[in-house]
């Protein structure tokens, strides 16, 4: 990161705008920042602070007070620096809060919001990169590497700050190195321990409130059961004290089993007790309900022995109607009998009519019947050898169509089979060859792998030395360029160095004293040349052309020694054959590979063929056989189906009788059998009326004298109706119903114990007898179920408790891994944090700043060594702290001279200061490398240079010149006069009233 140039204007002690060109000022790499005290020193590094990001560092980043109070009301505080890093170009522009006036505003001022621009030279232009403060400082902080704290420590070495920081202690160093080194990530694990270490203790903490829950769950349960505590006479209290709670969970169990058992045996006393009140509760009921049975049913026999006369009568009626009844059927069949006649006889003549009406003989229906039923049965027998027939007939003809297809493609088939086996002998004596051939392609393909293969590498060799000649051309012209811009640098540099003397010429002035000789005199001034700006000017850009030379030669020897390496492979590997006799080689290889390849497809293509060609000989063939053997069982069918036709022909000839078919004169017959059949039916019916009509007239005659009825009349004038017979017979059948109902009565257990109780004079219980046995008996209930609960609350108490102090063990024994895990993460994290066993007292960030800090100790010895003439180095002490402190970020200094090493607080002041600045070196070194390398090309030391000797301070600028190597500018904050000898080019700052100014001189003041 280099500076170019920073614009200031009405930002801390500056009024007006001020420009500084760091390009001119550290032209030689090394200026002094000189001025009187106050006059704005250090405000021109706070301006660079604040202009990368945003604020100044140390107590000054109060940004109300950026604003100069020596500027004009109106005017804006404004800091612009143009820098450069990474090989890209910015420039950045920031105003920081300030109070405008105006009229308008409260109290007569408006509050400005502070003001960002960030700009990137990009192409010779400059390009607005973002306006918002916070993306501005993220795009600085990506392109530096560093943060403010950062910064203010590697680009900007504070005054006085280092050796504060030298004589610290390990607490303070803490806080300084934890921010430039940004090991936060290391506390952040101290934290995860600790985090990790209370979850683990928050577990073991469940795990306890786990267990004390269910031994308040025990307790809970045990107080259910309402036992007073049995008092322990050795702890003169109740029997609760049970110091560990797994014996406390045992005996609450062992206590409640046998408060169970106990409870277990009244309730079965109070169950004895209820069972017999329950039995004689219910034998009083009992005998209450026998005599109460027994009272009812004599009512019931008084009542039926009342009506005794009355059912005589009705029994009486009821048989007449029976009788009467009997004889109803008869009467009706004779009735039915005189219709069912006259019926029969219609029916007779009109089937008489039809008979002949059809001119068939109705003298003997009968016999023409059977007759024509004959006939019927004859033809439908051989109905099916009709169908048979027919049957025959249609086979024949199919049998005879396929005899003549068969033939046919029979035909075909011989010749398609004669041609096939011709084609696959043609096939075999094709195949011979082909596979000799097929059998080389392994040795063909490696052969033309490997020609193509030669070819490609010799194409590859030739681009190869194409490449190496011109290779060699470039590193050349690099070589001889590189030559001749180191030799312009070189004189240019000469030059420079030769015309110092007119550079200190130009500037001498009549009467003002020379600042190499004293003399106000001025005789003979050297001889004007070119101005010193100029000729460094042109010498910065020679170097710089120089340098681009050798970046580029280096490129051109890698390139070189690339494609001489790559030239030596590819020969090696036989790329310098001529290119015409690999190609040929390779033409003739694939030649061979295409007729391998070719003979391969052509034997698969052969074998395919083949295999198909017989695969289609074997189909023909077992077509064939199948198809002889079709034929000849085809033969044999049409022969016997022929004889069966013939003798079928002769045998239905005989029955059809003029009809076309035996079915067609089977339904002619039917037509006939039907009118038969009715004729014949009619007569039987008549026949059957006439004598159903005198057996019912003789039955009716005999039934009327048997039941005592003169005639029929009579008979019918006795039957009920069916409503007011079966109203008798309910009524009658009641009756008889209650009477048995009452003798069974009479003799059942209850009744007959009733009876014989009533005799005795053993009379049942009264109502309040019986109410008095009913309430000591629920009484006596309800002892029994209120003991019965207590019993099952014991016994539900038992099994509670017995399943907690199950889950207790089990609670208890998954707990002990969870509490190991716990002591180990909070010894972990107590070491961790320097607690515990760390006998140090070292934090784990403590432990990596510390490794942090030798490495500054011993970057800043190297300087420290030349500085104090090889006499002190810094080492870092991890040696225990008084007092139990925190140790490991120790500081003492080695006295090389003595071989002592002693306390930091012992150095002397100049010695302090070399010390510092070493030390804040090394730091800056360290930091810079933890920053990922970022190269700084500008540097900027505030230290107090006037407590060093005369040895001591050239000591010390020869450190500072060395780090001047590699092309870094050097500022120098100072205004010890010895410096502004030593130094010619200085920026300069002048205070007066009204606000400091700057101005850049080549020169130191006389």
């Amino acid at each position: 990161m280099r500076i170019h140039r920073l614009e200031i204007e009405a930002f801390g002690p500056f009024a007006g705008l001020q420009s500084i060109d760091f390009d001119q000022l550290g032209a030689q790499g090394l200026f002094l920042l000189n001025g009187a005290t106050g006059a704005g020193k250090t405000s021109v590094l706070d301006a660079i602070c604040f202009a990368l990001y945003g604020s100044v560092p140390g107590a000054r980043q109060d940004g109300k007070r950026l604003r100069s109070d020596h500027a004009e009301p109106a005017a804006e505080p404004r800091v612009v620096c143009e820098f450069s890093a990474r090989g890209r170009r910015f420039e950045i522009t920031r105003s920081p809060a300030w109070d405008r006036p105006s009229a308008r505003g409260r109290k007569g001022f408006t509050t400005q919001q502070a003001k960002t621009l960030l700009r990137e030279r990009v192409n010779g232009s400059w390009e607005e990169k973002t306006s918002r403060n916070d993306e501005a400082g993220l795009e600085i902080g990506d392109v530096l590497g560093m943060d403010r704290e950062q910064f203010t420590r590697v680009v900007m070495l504070p005054q006085g700050d280092f050796a504060a920081f030298l004589r610290s202690k390990a607490s303070d160093r803490l806080d300084l190195l934890q921010k430039l080194f940004g090991t936060q990530r290391f506390e952040a694990i101290e934290q995860q321990l600790v985090l990790q270490a209370n979850a683990a203790r928050a577990k073991v903490e469940d795990n306890r409130n786990e267990l004390q829950v269910l031994v308040q769950r025990a307790e809970s349960e045990y107080a259910q059961l309402g036992i007073e505590e049995p008092i322990d006479p050795d702890l003169g209290g109740t029997g609760s004290g049970e110091s560990r709670p797994e014996l406390r969970l045992e005996t609450l169990e062992a206590r409640a089993r046998v408060e169970s058992l106990e409870r277990e045996q009244a309730a079965g006393a109070a169950d004895a007790d209820r069972l017999q009140l329950a039995d004689k509760l219910n034998s009083a009921r009992e005998r209450v309900q026998r005599h109460a049975k027994l009272d009812a049913a004599t009512r019931r026999r008084e009542a039926l022995s009342a009506r005794a006369a009355e059912m005589q009568e009705l029994r009486e009626r009821l048989g007449r109607h029976r009788k009467a009844a009997v004889l109803g059927g008869q009467l009706d069949a004779a009735d039915r009998a005189g219709k069912a006649l006259d019926l029969a006889a219609s029916k007779a003549e009109s089937a008489t009519a039809k008979l002949l009406a059809a001119s068939l003989d109705a003298s003997d229906p009968g016999s023409s019947l059977a007759r024509v039923q004959e006939t019927i049965a004859v033809l439908e027998a051989r109905a099916g050898d009709e169908d048979k027939l027919e049957d025959i007939t249609a086979r024949l003809d199919a049998l005879k169509l396929a005899a003549g297809q068969r033939e046919a493609s029979q035909a075909a088939r011989s010749a398609a089979l004669a041609g096939l086996r011709a084609e696959a002998v043609a096939l075999e004596s094709e195949l011979v060859p082909l596979e000799a051939a097929a059998l080389e392609l392994p040795l063909r393909e490696n052969e033309a792998a490997a020609a193509q293969n030669t070819v490609k590498t010799v194409a590859r060799y030739s681009t190869a030395r194409d490449s190496l000649s011109a290779a060699l051309k470039r590193h050349a012209f690099a070589r001889a360029l590189s030559q001749d811009l180191r030799q312009l640098w070189l004189d240019l540099r000469e030059s420079r160095l030769a015309n110092a003397a007119a550079e200190l010429a130009a500037k001498l002035q009549d009467g003002e004293a020379c600042p190499v000789c004293g003399s106000a005199e001025h005789p003979a001034p050297a001889p004007a040349g070119l101005t010193a700006l100029a000729l460094a000017e042109e010498e910065q850009a020679a170097h710089e052309r120089y340098d681009e030379s050798e970046h580029e030669l280096l490129q051109a020897a890698a390139e070189l020694a690339s494609a001489e390496q790559e030239v030596a492979v590819l020969a090696a590997q036989g790329g310098d054959i001529e290119p015409k006799e690999a190609a040929s080689v390779e033409a003739l290889a694939k030649d061979a590979l295409a007729s391998a390849r070719s003979a391969v497809e052509g034997l698969e293509r052969g074998k395919t063929d083949l295999a198909l060609t017989m695969e289609r000989i074997a189909r023909l063939e077992q077509e064939q056989l199948q198809e002889d053997t079709a034929a000849a069982q085809a033969g044999s069918t049409m022969v016997l189906l022929g004889e069966q036709r013939e003798s079928l022909e002769t045998l239905l000839r005989g029955l059809r009788d003029g009809f076309n078919t035996l079915r067609g004169r089977a339904e002619a017959l039917r037509l006939q059998r039907e009118l038969l059949q009715s004729a014949v039916d009619a007569g039987v019916q008549l026949e059957r009326a006439r004598e159903a009509l005198d057996d019912a007239t003789s039955a009716l005659d005999r039934a009327l004298k048997a039941n005592g009825f003169g005639t029929a009349e009579a008979a019918r004038l006795e039957i009920l109706d069916d409503r007011n017979a079966a109203v008798l017979e309910d009524t009658i059948r009641a009756a008889e119903t209650e009477s048995a109902r009452l003798a069974e009565l009479f003799e059942s257990e209850d009744l007959v114990l009733a009876a014989k109780e009533a005799r005795i004079g053993e009379a049942p219980l009264t109502a309040v007898e019986l109410a008095a046995l009913e309430q000591e008996a629920g009484e006596t209930e309800e002892t029994a179920r209120r003991l019965a609960l207590a019993a099952g609350l014991a016994a539900r108490t038992v099994t509670s408790l017995a399943a907690i102090r199950a889950q207790y063990d089990d609670a208890a024994a998954s707990g002990r891994g969870p509490r190991e895990r716990a002591r180990v993460l909070h010894e972990l994290a107590e070491t961790a944090r320097g607690a515990g066993d760390n006998g140090y007292k070292m934090s784990l960030n403590s432990y990596v700043l510390a490794a942090r800090l030798e490495q500054v100790a011993a970057a800043a010895s190297e300087r420290l060594i030349a500085m104090s003439d090889g006499r002190y180095t810094l080492q870092h002490t991890d040696a225990k702290a008084a007092r139990g402190a925190k140790s490991g970020l120790g500081l003492e200094v080695v006295d090389e001279w003595t071989g002592q090493r002693r306390d930091t607080a012992t150095l002397s002041g100049g010695e302090s200061f070399m010390a510092s600045l070493a030390l804040a070196l090394g730091l800056a070194d360290v930091v810079q490398q933890e920053a990922g390398g970022v190269e700084i090309e500008t540097l900027f030391v505030d230290e107090g240079f006037g407590s060093l000797d005369e040895q001591s301070l050239e000591q010390v600028m020869d450190a500072l010149e060395g780090l001047r190597d590699g092309g870094r500018v050097v500022g120098l904050v100072s205004h010890v006069a010895e410096m502004k000898q030593r130094i010619s080019s200085q920026l300069q700052v002048i205070k007066n009233r009204n606000g400091s100014t700057v101005r850049i001189v080549d020169a130191a003041a006389a």
